[in-house]
């Protein structure tokens, strides 16, 4: 009788140890997206590197309405469309490493509109010897923070959004740049 109440026992650990481990959640997601541009890395810095200038060169942006300049926490509004905003958080800015982070504040924003959550992202501009190298990073979490999350707001969702977003701004900006 021990010896079933052992192997009774171990069973019944296995079967929980394994519905517990598939039982998580959602999974920190990244995306690295990079573009060549053929002007010096500085002249690219001079169209991105405010914080407060996204709608210069993200064509998505309609408007944009900033405070605190390039200081950690200083904040700006990406406006969309006119019911349509983003809120963000400036983390870091470097003019000499030509690089700034920043993050969405938790709970800021419309998961319909962009679906991650937990999202920070960084843009860095390098130069190439023969023009610049524009990175632009992120990690983040989808929209939907349980299981079973619904299409518009799964792992898929969440990396299609930020990809789709990361590459229609670094052509936007290639373009801008080289025709100047």
């Amino acid at each position: 009788m021990p010896k079933l109440l052992v192997k009774l026992c171990l069973a019944v650990c296995l079967l929980s140890t394994s519905t517990f481990l598939s039982a998580h959640g959602p999974t920190r997601k990244k995306v690295t997206e990079t573009i060549q541009i053929n002007v010096p890395a500085s002249e690219v810095w001079e169209i991105i590197g405010d914080f407060g200038s996204a709608d210069v060169w993200l064509p998505m942006v309609t408007g944009i309405e900033s405070e605190g300049g390039n200081e950690p926490k200083a904040k700006r509004t990406l406006i969309l469309a006119p019911d349509v905003k983003v809120y963000e958080e400036l983390k870091k800015h470097s003019d000499e490493k030509m690089s700034y982070t920043y993050k969405i504040p938790v709970k800021t924003h419309d998961v319909a509109i962009l679906p991650v959550n937990n999202y920070s992202s960084t843009i860095s501009v390098k130069d190439s010897g023969t023009g610049s190298i524009v990175t632009w990073k992120g990690a983040f979490y989808r929209g939907y923070p349980n299981n079973d999350p619904p299409a518009e707001l799964n792992d898929d969702a969440a990396i299609a959004a930020v990809t789709g977003l990361y590459k229609a701004g670094l052509e936007h900006l290639k373009t801008l740049a080289e025709s100047q």
